[in-house]
Parts: structure tokens; C-alpha cells; sequence
């Protein structure tokens, strides 16, 4: 994160909220390895009424990944990534070229950042798929902090345990999961049968970009 004279330096750049893996360096510098990208400022923020929660699909590499969606009275403590345009091209490559998610900007939100400028809108991926469901809810993640939460919130190995007994409870785990990465077909045949109870994101400041 480039500091100068205690200010950062954001301008040219477009601030796109990290809901999941993206919040992790480990994941930023696997997607934007080599060092012609340049630096990728992230700042630690806290968003009111929204949390982060489990999508209702299975990756590529069969883990159930990370989507926003709203929550009143919850307040997540979440990442922003401030990408230049070379950068926000090919998080869209990783991000919508699969059909997973869906690019756009959210307004009206509150979000309070660590450093920088506090932000009233925002840009992120949102999982076409829909949240997942249990019991009637959302499921946040438990890895992410959050207050103010009436979901139970779940870790991933358990989001996996409610995912198999939901779509194959014989199935032992490690079986189904390698299912899901060996098979891709098996992999979309159990996303749509997740979707079928999903919970869209219809929050209605929310405008899609890129899809």
C-alpha cells in the first residue's frame, strides 16, 4: 500500500470491495503475479447492513466461495481493493469470465475505512448464483468479523457438511467434494439444484455493470 506524506495515493483507481478470497494477499498475488501489475492498495473497512455469506454454488477447486448481501444490523469488517484499469480488466477476467459473479456498484452504503476516504458507494462481484440457504437464512462466513449478527454463521468445512447432506447425504465429504473438482458437469448439476433456494441480491441501490 504506497504511503506518501501519510496520505494514499488512490487516484486513477476504482475501489472494489473484497467479499471474499480477494481480501487475501496470498489470493491477490496468485491472481496478479509477475510485477507488471504494480502494487494493489487495500484498506480494511467496515460496511453497515450488509454481511458476508456463502454463495449458492461450488468452485472450480470444489470450495462453496464468498458473496455480499444484506443485513440489517450487521456490521462486517471487510477489504477494499483500489484497482487502475489494467488491474479491474483482469479481475473481471478471473471473476465474470466463468458466469459466477456479476460486476457492479452499490450505493447509498456506509463504509468507514481504517485509511483514505470514508465511501458512500462502491464496486463489487455479486454471485449470480444467489446466497446460499439454511434453514430459511443466509449463512455468513465465520472467518470474516462481524457484529450485530442474527445468522448462524458457519465455517467452511461445515458450509461443505450442509452442502453434501443437502444434495447427497451418503456421500462421504471428501468424496463429494473431489466429485465437484473432477467432474465439472457434477460440479453445475449440484449448483443448480443449490440455486433452486438461493437468495437473490436485490438490494435496490445495487446497479450491474458487467456480467
Amino acid at each position: 500500500m504506497p504511503l506518501g506524506g501519510g496520505t494514499l495515493d488512490l487516484s486513477g483507481r476504482v475501489p472494489v470491495l473484497a467479499v471474499g478470497s480477494n481480501q487475501s494477499p496470498e489470493q491477490l498475488a496468485h491472481k496478479f503475479n509477475g510485477t507488471s501489475w504494480g502494487a494493489v492498495p487495500t484498506i480494511r473497512v467496515e460496511l453497515t447492513g450488509f454481511d458476508s455469506v456463502y454463495s449458492s454454488h461450488i468452485s472450480a477447486y470444489g470450495s462453496i466461495p464468498a458473496t455480499l448481501y444484506q443485513a440489517p444490523g450487521t456490521t462486517v469488517r471487510l477489504f477494499v481493493n483500489w484497482l487502475n484499469s489494467d488491474q479491474l480488466k483482469h479481475m473481471h477476467e478471473t471473476e465474470i469470465g466463468k458466469g459466477n459473479y456479476a460486476f457492479g456498484m452499490l450505493n447509498g452504503v456506509t463504509i468507514d475505512a481504517e485509511v483514505g476516504p470514508t465511501l458512500s458507494q462502491v464496486h463489487l462481484y455479486t454471485s449470480n448464483h444467489g446466497a446460499l440457504n439454511h434453514d430459511g437464512k443466509p449463512v455468513p462466513l465465520s472467518e470474516i468479523q462481524a457484529s450485530g449478527r442474527s445468522w448462524s454463521a458457519m465455517v467452511q468445512t461445515e458450509a461443505q457438511h450442509h452442502v453434501r447432506d443437502h444434495l447427497d447425504p451418503e456421500k462421504p465429504l471428501n468424496d463429494f467434494i473431489l466429485e465437484s473438482i473432477a467432474n465439472p458437469q457434477i460440479g453445475c448439476h449440484r449448483t443448480d439444484r443449490l440455486r433452486l433456494k438461493s437468495h437473490a441480491f436485490t438490494h435496490r441501490d445495487w446497479r450491474i455493470l458487467a456480467a
